[in-house]
């Protein structure tokens, strides 16, 4: 069987029961970087089982490896060096080899920074879109936003600090002025949560310089989340 396991963005209090059993239960360990979830087991007094790294660039070779475990019986985890593997982390294709084969996999759920970001952002849950990273290009990103210029829903990405202030000038031009939050580090030590309207946002950030991992929350097209008129 095959444990599609979501660890700890952040706080390593949020590693669930159910994939701490797992990760004990595991005779092989495929994941992002095997020094980061050596820690993580370490940290729960896990003992090591073999480990083998599952990350961009060997995805399609590893793939085959991790495959034949499972086939041949054994308890195999998946996980990445934070949230869920799959999820704009390497994992897809093995989830994909398992599906169309019928290979057996479960999924323990865990903590996730799209929706922790989402419900820190104070904007509409109701529907939401994540796009995972947006495009470098200055005209990529900026027609990345444009195509849900005119969708209601909330729009979720994960950004480079190095790019963030970029970013926000990117969406403000491709969207207009409306509500949106940068949220940076979640869960951990230094949280970080900024809203407000994406020029006080792209002002805010501008030469600003940002550490850890963002992710960008911006409000879908609703004129409640507009700046109104008068304030411009």
């Amino acid at each position: 069987m095959l444990h599609v396991v979501a660890t700890p963005i952040g706080n390593l209090a949020d590693l669930s029961p159910r994939a701490l059993d797992a990760f004990r239960s595991a005779s092989l360990i495929a994941c992002e970087d095997t020094r980061r979830t050596w820690q993580l087991l370490t940290h729960f007094g896990v003992p090591r089982p073999e480990m083998v790294s599952y990350r961009q660039g060997n995805e399609e070779r590893t793939t085959e490896t991790v495959l034949a475990a499972v086939r041949a019986g054994r308890e195999v985890v998946l996980c990445s060096d934070g949230g869920y593997p799959a999820i704009s982390d390497p994992g897809y294709r093995l989830v994909r080899a398992c599906a169309k084969e019928g290979v057996p996999y479960d999924v323990v759920p865990g903590a996730s920074a799209v929706n922790v970001a989402l419900l820190m952002s104070g904007l509409s849950t109701s529907s939401f879109t994540f796009r995972g990273f947006p495009p470098r290009g200055p005209g990529a990103l900026r027609n990345w936003f444009a195509e849900d210029a005119d969708k209601e829903h909330t729009l979720i990405c994960y950004e480079s600090p190095f790019r963030i202030a970029a970013t926000l000038e990117a969406a403000l031009d491709a969207l207009g002025d409306r509500e949106a939050a940068v949220c940076i580090e979640l869960t951990k030590m230094h949280e970080r949560v900024s809203r407000g309207y994406l020029s006080d946002l792209a002002r805010e950030f501008s030469g600003a310089k940002v550490k850890g991992e963002v992710a960008l929350v911006i409000a879908g097209s609703n004129p409640k989340f507009a700046r109104p008129a008068s304030a411009l």
